[in-house]
């Protein structure tokens, strides 16, 4: 029982290293763009207190991507001058996937 309460404990120690890993790396990368296909949702906020949620997983299954950026932009165009606040709120574990797949095959094929 003992063993079990150690090998939970180390368990939930690295998924805390790792998660840490994982912070340490999104805090370090500058983004100009963050691409629609990671996004979960956008939440804007805008100067009359009014407050937009914006459900991108469910506009994915309703249109391509194309048409959500397109939509997306006109949208910020329209209300630039009155939006205070737009919080992005990405799909991390995608995010951490996809690097993941992508630094091993980048360290592959650079052998």
């Amino acid at each position: 029982m003992c063993q079990q309460r150690k090998a939970r404990k180390k368990k939930l120690s690295q998924n805390d290293n790792e998660q840490q890993h994982w912070q340490d790396i999104f805090e370090s990368v500058d983004m100009d763009v963050l691409p629609v296909e990671y996004m979960n949702k956008i939440l804007i906020s805008f100067s009359d207190g009014t407050k937009w949620d914006i459900d991108i997983n469910d506009s994915r299954k309703k249109q391509p991507i194309e048409d959500i950026e397109l939509s997306l932009n006109e949208l910020f165009e329209t209300y630039e001058d009155s939006i205070v606040n737009i919080d992005f709120r990405m799909d991390m574990d995608r995010i951490r996937k996809d690097l993941q797949r992508r630094v091993k095959r980048f360290l592959k094929l650079n052998k």
